[in-house]
């Protein structure tokens, strides 16, 4: 009988980021002494490796799109994470959370560190805010009456509001928005993901307002 062939052992997940700087040090105040002496493994796209974390979010308010994001958490919703994560991912000037201060960061995965979270506590509070700088504030829920999110001519500054997982948006935000916009959708569930959702919606106002304005990649060093 023949031996069986050797068994490919699991190398598991390639490694994130880079090592350490090899060669001389680049001058240049964005860059993290430790970083660079200890390699970079966060979370970030290739262009900011080794920045300083104040040197990543100041560039980031350089290019911010001018929409906001807004989550309603009255029930400590565990979607807020993954809503902060994505609004990083689009550059949203600033995520909202109306209702409870404390959300589940875990989704985020340390995103949070690089974008504006504001907190109101009430609705009220919220629409007093967006009225204040003149942005327009508009629902996503799938709600009876509601208009189809693929037709809606996305404002280029507007507050998109999201509601809980499960309620949806609360008849509060309701009243405050100037339209409610549904996420078109063709099978049997009654509704998505409010974190799918607004994921949905932000990219909606990417392809309306920001398709194009991709930033050059930042010069790094491969993996040892």
């Amino acid at each position: 009988m023949s031996e069986p062939p050797d068994r490919v052992q699991d190398e598991g997940p390639p490694e994130v980021g880079v090592g350490p700087w090899v060669g001389g040090w680049p001058q240049d105040d964005r860059l993290d002494p430790e970083l660079l002496a200890g390699g970079d493994r966060r979370n970030v796209v290739d262009r900011y490796r080794y920045w300083r974390l104040e040197a990543v979010v100041a560039d980031l308010d350089a290019s911010r799109h001018p929409f906001h994001v807004a989550v309603e958490n009255w029930t400590h919703d565990f979607n807020i994470g993954s809503v902060v994560r994505t609004a990083n991912a689009f550059n949203a000037s600033a995520v909202h959370i109306v209702g409870e201060r404390r959300w589940n960061r875990r989704g985020a995965m340390v995103t949070d560190r690089y974008q504006h979270v504001l907190h109101h506590p009430s609705v009220d509070a919220l629409a007093a805010w967006a009225g204040d700088r003149g942005l327009p504030v508009l629902g996503i829920d799938n709600l009876p009456g509601s208009v189809a999110l693929e037709t809606y001519d996305l404002p280029r500054e507007c507050l998109l509001v999201f509601g809980q997982e499960g309620p949806g948006l609360s008849s509060q935000a309701r009243a405050a928005c100037a339209a409610v916009l549904s996420v078109a959708q063709y099978g049997s569930t009654r509704s998505i993901n409010a974190g799918a959702a607004a994921a949905v919606a932000m990219h909606a106002w990417v392809r309306r307002h920001g398709f194009g304005q991709i930033p050059a990649p930042f010069p790094t060093q491969p993996l040892p």
